[in-house]
């Protein structure tokens, strides 16, 4: 499948047909080659990257999806969003190849994080944190895929909604006290009111601290990626399953302090 065509996918919420299945790649290393034609592609018809999703980094689902690494994808200007000042916001998934929800926590960067990474070096590369609504998509029919379908699939990123801004230096005067505080964090994922699952932020490769950790070291191995930039938001992976999204939903999380949760409905 051409990145053509692939991003002929993403724009209209189609499927991919089986009988192209077969051209897709194999090998993870191919998969990110051809994300990156396409997200080239979207670069040139004037879409601009914002950041990072890093997927998968939820290692109590990996049996459930049969991926059993993490993924990344870029996450843009056309995709990316903000809860208002009540921590509301919506969601429109027209277009949207079987949405499902994932509550995350996402960092905004103050700089480049630099080569030799630490929890020190990157708490001092964070500007904030916040609260997110991840809306994934799976262009294989029935969420059926290989890890590198998934990384060719744009990391199965279709959008994201980013909470109220914490700064670093408001809950943690370095990296160790702030994988502390977020590896002993959880919430709640609520719809319509009724409680849906909850989740830790030590599902998330230990902490959401760590799966950054992990995702620049990948992003940095990876021929032709660009490397985080200041402002970039990076969203760390769901603490939860993926829940099937329909519109008229609407659904809540809950956090522990110091993050405040969201209130989404889904048109």
């Amino acid at each position: 499948m051409t990145p053509e065509t692939l991003l002929h996918h993403l724009d209209h919420g189609t499927l991919w047909p089986a009988a192209e299945l077969a051209s897709m790649p194999e090998e993870v290393a191919s998969a990110y080659q051809t994300a990156l034609k396409v997200r080239t592609l979207r670069q040139a018809r004037g879409e601009v990257p914002k950041g990072f999703k890093i997927g998968f980094t939820n290692r109590s689902i990996w049996e459930r999806y049969q991926v059993f690494e993490p993924i990344w994808g870029t996450v843009w200007n056309t995709t990316l969003s903000f809860a208002n000042e009540a921590s509301e916001c919506h969601v429109d998934i027209s277009n949207v190849c079987q949405p499902r929800l994932e509550p995350e926590l996402v960092f905004g960067m103050r700089c480049t994080p630099p080569a030799n990474l630490t929890l020190q070096s990157l708490y001092e590369s964070i500007d904030w944190m916040a609260s997110g609504f991840e809306v994934v998509q799976s262009h294989a029919d029935n969420w059926k895929f290989k890890v590198a379908d998934t990384v060719t699939d744009s990391g199965l990123h279709a959008k994201l909604v980013v909470g109220q801004q914490v700064k670093l230096s408001d809950v943690a005067q370095n990296g160790n006290e702030l994988h502390t505080l977020l590896s002993g964090m959880s919430l709640e994922l609520l719809q319509a009111g009724k409680s849906i699952e909850k989740g830790a932020a030590s599902n998330v490769l230990d902490s959401p601290l760590m799966a950054l950790h992990h995702f620049l070291t990948a992003l940095r191995n990876c021929p032709g990626a660009p490397d985080v930039q200041a402002g970039d938001v990076i969203t760390t992976g769901t603490w939860t399953d993926a829940w099937p999204l329909v519109k008229g939903q609407h659904w809540e999380s809950r956090y522990d302090l110091p993050l405040t949760g969201l209130k989404l409905q889904v048109i």
